[in-house]
């Protein structure tokens, strides 16, 4: 469908339906090769989402308006947002698969609600659901991955049994490497009597008892003495907590600076 008005045409219907939008020109020579293409699988899946047409001579302010500097140019809108985007006249099955990794399905839908519904972490009725949403949709990683890093405070073996398959190259791989740090820092007994493993256990105490401040205030303190302990445990640790929290999180921009400082 070639777009007359893009309010209606693209925005207003990306509420009921996802819209591909194909932004071409008459004298784009790889337009040429995917126009045919993706508006044959538009017409095959056209249940699912919808494509436009934005002719960019044409409607140049609208072009300007998303940024179009070259085409062809693919955009999903849906909830009247570009949720998804590509660049040049791609094959089918590369187009299919973003498509696929793209467009927005149920359990897409209840994983991002999921998602958005704990307060911090560890959260016990987060993990329960997050346990059930699992049982359902057993090969979801990236439900896994959030498990895991409520897990990993209680439950370590399980949580890095949760990330285990995830290797490099993996978009996750780094998330999954932070688990497992935390999973050595949460599984270690720091027996020694020294004043070092006295900081690591009282770190490691205060992060179980739900006191994460004096938990990062103790990780700190091991830094200061000695960060390569423990294979540099204590400066690995601190930093896949500041990870797994956000730059945005209080205790983040309470304790990054401190850490940095006594880094280095």
């Amino acid at each position: 469908m070639e777009v007359r008005n893009f309010q209606t045409d693209v925005i207003e219907r990306s509420f009921e339906k996802p819209v591909v939008v194909d932004f071409w020109a008459e004298w784009c020579g790889p337009c040429r090769i995917l126009g045919p293409v993706i508006e044959a699988m538009a017409a095959e899946q056209k249940d699912s989402w919808e494509l436009a047409k934005v002719d960019t001579e044409t409607h140049q302010e609208i072009a300007l308006q998303y940024g179009i500097r070259s085409i062809p140019n693919v955009k999903m809108f849906v909830d009247g947002e570009v949720v998804a985007e590509f660049a040049g006249a791609l094959p089918r099955h590369q187009i299919q698969k973003w498509l696929d990794e793209n467009l927005p399905n149920e359990e897409k839908t209840s994983l991002e609600t999921l998602l958005n519904s704990f307060s911090d972490y560890p959260d016990a009725e987060f993990m329960s659901r997050m346990q059930l949403f699992l049982l359902e949709n057993p090969e979801n990683e990236a439900a896994k991955m959030a498990l895991a890093k409520h897990l990993v405070f209680s439950e370590p073996a399980k949580a890095r049994e949760l990330i285990t398959p995830l290797k490099v190259g993996h978009a996750q791989f780094d998330e999954a490497e932070d688990v497992r740090v935390l999973a050595d820092f949460f599984e270690a007994g720091f027996d020694e009597k020294t004043e070092i493993a006295g900081a690591m256990r009282k770190s490691k105490a205060a992060f179980e008892f739900n006191d994460p401040e004096v938990g990062m205030q103790e990780l700190i303190r091991a830094v200061s003495i000695d960060k390569t302990f423990q294979n540099d445990l204590p400066r690995k640790a601190a930093i896949a907590f500041f990870h797994l929290w956000g730059m945005a999180h209080p205790l983040t921009k309470k304790f990054r600076r401190l850490f940095d400082m006594t880094l280095y």
